[in-house]
């Protein structure tokens, strides 16, 4: 058989099928916007934005009498911002191989690590999801402990048909378990046999080793909320310049200068009900709120979070039931400096991936940009000529961005 001489467009190639092949998170959630990007010939620089335009939200009026609403449109940007690459080389006598023998023995161990890193990237979007269902610590070991986490999403008017979900291996074997007591052929026996769980509660769920493990800041003392009426519009919240969505709350009752509280952890407010966002009835649950940055207590025990949701108290983006009391109570999910596994259930559109070819940079040659299935790799090689090595550099330029939090939820056992 002749040999081959691999060049860069077959590395490329094979690279970003492996890498494909590889995903499971990033295969999950939302990736249209990437037609948005297509239009650059010459591939994008890191930093490239896009504007995405969030639908608005309307109250429904008693009566014939007309009453003319704003139609009030959210803006956000999506950037490409994050690069990872795999470098490598060869001498000339190793580029003499068959395409088989270089995906096995190198192109393949470099794609699962990229794969991952994406994937875990893509996970690490959990810290924007303000509903966390369960008790953190426990593991999901009964249909009843998962159910919690559809359940939370039908109570959110979150629509069905795509709705997926991510678990970590400890969970997924202690769920798989407790399928194998139900006379469900199709759902018992494959998790007891091969460890999948397929469509569990109308939810295509997933095992993964990349779900990211959060640990709670140590939010000592008695928090309480600093003030009433610390409520806003949706206007004001939409503008926040940092993170959209979100407001500042005044808090006090923390332990002075030691108090931390992480972002994406999450908690409750006395009295604050979660409302359901199409007919604004009060549920049966408090609001949960998720710190969007990071915070440390004053020598005086204060702290003011950045939350999510904003509270909002009337109109067609109404996110709760009242506004939080002075002195309200604020307790915390989890218990402090503690880590538990991010598992999540979610929309597809909850969650959103974008994977753009890269800029070819001036000067470059035999530049090689491959896609499939929407995964884009970018393969530049450079040669030493004093030792007769070919050095490979392998990128990929991709962002990531929570689109809609109110559709995904964490979830814990019971």
């Amino acid at each position: 058989m002749a040999n081959t001489i691999l060049n860069p467009s077959i590395i490329a190639k094979a690279a970003v099928t492996l890498l494909e092949n590889e995903l499971v998170a990033a295969k999950q959630v939302y990736r249209g916007y990437e037609d948005e990007f297509d239009k650059k010939v010459n591939g994008y620089p890191v930093g490239a934005t896009i504007s995405i335009r969030k639908p608005t939200q309307f109250t429904v009026r008693s009566g014939a009498t007309a009453s003319i609403q704003d139609v009030v449109e959210g803006v956000e940007t999506f950037t490409v911002d994050t690069q990872i690459g795999v470098d490598f080389n060869f001498t000339s006598v190793e580029l003499t191989l068959q395409i088989e023998d270089l995906s096995e023995r190198v192109l393949k161990p470099a794609m699962i690590r990229l794969a991952n890193q994406i994937d875990v990237d893509v996970l690490s979007l959990y810290k924007g999801i303000w509903n966390w269902v369960g008790t953190p610590g426990q593991n999901i070991d009964a249909f009843s402990d998962f159910a919690k986490g559809p359940e939370r999403l039908d109570l959110q008017a979150v629509p069905q048909g795509m709705r997926r979900g991510v678990i970590s291996p400890s969970d997924k074997w202690a769920l798989a378990g407790s399928q194998t007591a139900l006379a469900l052929p199709a759902v018992g026996t494959p998790a007891y046999r091969k460890g999948s769980l397929g469509m569990v509660g109308d939810v295509d769920l997933y095992m993964t080793q990349n779900v990211v493990t959060h640990t709670v800041g140590s939010t000592a003392g008695t928090p309480l909320v600093n003030g009433a009426s610390q409520n806003v519009t949706y206007a004001t919240a939409k503008a926040t310049e940092s993170v959209p969505g979100t407001q500042t709350l005044i808090t006090d009752g923390w332990t002075a200068s030691g108090a931390v509280i992480k972002e994406g952890d999450v908690f409750t407010i006395a009295s604050v009900f979660a409302v359901n966002p199409i007919t604004k009835a009060t549920l049966p649950y408090l609001q949960q709120f998720v710190a969007r940055a990071d915070g440390t207590a004053d020598g005086s025990g204060n702290l003011t979070i950045t939350i999510a949701p904003a509270i909002i108290t009337s109109g067609a983006f109404q996110t709760v039931s009242a506004a939080p009391a002075d002195n309200a109570a604020i307790t915390r999910v989890g218990t402090a400096a503690t880590g538990y596994p991010q598992n999540m259930v979610f929309n597809r559109d909850a969650f959103g991936l974008v994977i753009v070819p890269m800029v070819s940079p001036p000067g470059a040659v035999d530049v090689s940009r491959e896609s499939y299935k929407g995964v884009y790799a970018r393969m530049i090689p450079y040669y030493t000529g004093s030792t007769d090595v070919s050095a490979f550099r392998l990128d990929i330029l991709y962002g990531k961005k929570v689109l809609d939090p109110r559709q995904a939820t964490r979830i814990s056992g019971t």
